[in-house]
């Protein structure tokens, strides 16, 4: 009983401080998830009792209602604005909204809530009392920016009360990831997002916004997003951990993939998980033929895009991913039809494949980060040569000994700008070895932090990264010494440091 009682009282702590948490950013949106959990727990029960009496009619009924609850909250407060602006557009009409603030993490409690509220539906929930559910929808760690999490991983957790325990090995774990993620973010990401958000921000203010300049932009961005993501996603694993509470993976090297159904085993995993389970698979996945499965891929990233943001750029995205993986599927299917697998056991092939899917994924986070579709169109003319190409002066004369080859390929030269271009190259060569070369977080962490009931993506290029005995950690003093420069150096990166990207989803 004693044991019961100080597992509910962690419980009931986990959260308060949770609520806290979350109430610190806008106090005035503590009562929208509050109403959140309360009727969609309310909800999940009553579509279980039913269930369980034979009443599916009635089940689904609730559960379309839940559903419907969930979509229109998430869909007043993320996107009305969003909708209003294209009816102005396209009616030519006036009509004035107050600015609507996107409350916090809703994107993100809201789909893990749709996701319990199906399941109950299907009977694969049980009962619970309010205070869990009420921490596995507000579990500070992962609330405001994933990983995505399941009622399975972690509903039963909290009903462990062992691991209300401290556990040292545990928390020492936790801390070693939550350093990492904090250098990842502090150190990395917001070290070369220096050199994404000029382009990005600043694109009227460019005189001439040619392809190096464009790329350099485009590809800082695609490092500062990947840095910044899985940087969060460490942490919240790490302070999780710190509990005794496992969060699922997020990432797992996906700047290594040789194809983008590859890509998305690996970026946000726990995304691609909910979009698979809830949305291809109730659509129909690939039950009723290619045609048929071509679609719902399509319609699966789409709302993918969509759900990251209320804007044009979004919607492309998210459509221009779900036909790379329909071309993706089409190739598969090519390969099979003329015999042609043994490409895949060919290093030289692999390469190819690998730099089409890293230049693809490149001209994708362009719709992503641009603010809208004329910048996006602007920096694609450049990334395309037609703003031509130019080079900083400083560096176009050093090149003499090549003036010949510089000037058939029309390559000019403008003035200023040699600092900033040859920083971006470095930061952008350094972080592409990193992410290639590197072992990732749970390769670095695997004698500690238990990832068996993952499966990991198969790893076709660079396969394992360097998995050598100096880069696996272990408890001793000199891991202990570079997760402590790791965290100090982070700690004096802090002044300048900028909130997480996946925040505004």
């Amino acid at each position: 009983m004693a044991k019961y009682k100080n597992g509910e009282s962690a419980i009931g702590f986990l959260v308060l401080a949770s609520l806290f948490f979350y109430s610190w950013w806008n106090p005035a949106y503590l009562a929208l998830i509050l109403c959140s959990i309360g009727i969609n727990y309310a909800l999940g029960e009553t579509i279980s009792k039913q269930r369980k009496k034979g009443n599916k009619r009635s089940s689904r009924i609730f559960l379309i209602a839940g559903v419907s609850f969930n979509l229109g909250l998430i869909g007043y407060f993320k996107y009305t604005n969003f909708l209003v602006d294209n009816i102005n557009n396209l009616l030519g009409s006036n009509i004035q909204l107050e600015p609507i603030v996107l409350p916090l993490a809703i994107s993100f409690f809201t789909f893990q809530q749709i996701a319990y509220l199906i399941d109950a539906f299907k009977g694969e929930t049980q009962e619970f009392k309010l205070s869990h559910y009420a921490l596995f929808v507000t579990f500070f760690p992962q609330l405001i920016a994933g990983p995505i999490v399941h009622h399975k991983e972690m509903l039963p957790q909290f009903l462990h009360l062992e691991n209300t325990r401290p556990n040292l090995e545990k928390i020492a774990s936790g801390i070693a990831i939550f350093s990492m993620g904090l250098f990842k973010k502090v150190v990395l990401a917001d070290g070369v997002a220096q050199y994404a958000t000029p382009v990005f921000d600043s694109i009227d203010s460019i005189e001439n916004l040619s392809f190096f300049i464009a790329w350099g932009g485009a590809l800082a961005y695609t490092f500062q997003l990947y840095f910044d993501f899985s940087g969060y996603s460490d942490m919240a694993i790490g302070l999780s951990l710190m509990f005794g509470i496992s969060l699922p993976i997020n990432f797992a090297s996906p700047y290594k993939s040789i194809s983008i159904i590859e890509f998305w085993r690996r970026w946000h995993m726990t995304l691609s998980r909910f979009l698979r389970d809830y949305v291809y698979i109730a659509l129909g996945g690939n039950r009723k033929g290619d045609t048929r499965r071509y679609i719902n891929l399509f319609t699966t990233m789409l709302l993918g895009g969509i759900w990251h943001g209320a804007g044009w750029t979004f919607v492309l995205w998210g459509g221009l991913h779900g036909v790379y993986l329909i071309i993706n599927h089409a190739w598969h299917f090519i390969k099979r039809l003329f015999n042609l697998q043994w490409l895949d056991n060919s290093p030289a092939w692999n390469l190819v494949a690998w730099l089409i899917t890293f230049i693809s994924i490149v001209n994708a986070w362009v719709l992503f980060r641009a603010k809208n579709l004329a910048d996006a169109l602007e920096i694609f003319k450049g990334m395309y040569g037609f703003n031509g190409i130019a080079l900083p002066n400083a560096i176009y004369v050093r090149l003499h000994f090549a003036s010949d080859l510089l000037s058939g390929l029309n390559i000019t030269s403008y003035i200023g700008g040699g600092t900033q271009f040859v920083y971006t190259y470095t930061w952008v060569g350094i972080l592409l070895i990193i992410v290639l070369v590197m072992p990732n977080t749970q390769q670095i962490m695997k004698r500690y932090f238990d990832y068996s009931s993952h499966t990991e993506p198969h790893y076709a290029l660079f396969n394992q990264g360097i998995a050598s005995q100096a880069l696996t950690f272990q408890f001793n003093r000199a891991w202990a010494f570079v997760m402590a420069g790791m965290f100090v150096f982070s700690i004096f990166g802090l002044t300048r440091v900028s909130e997480f990207l996946y925040f505004q989803f």
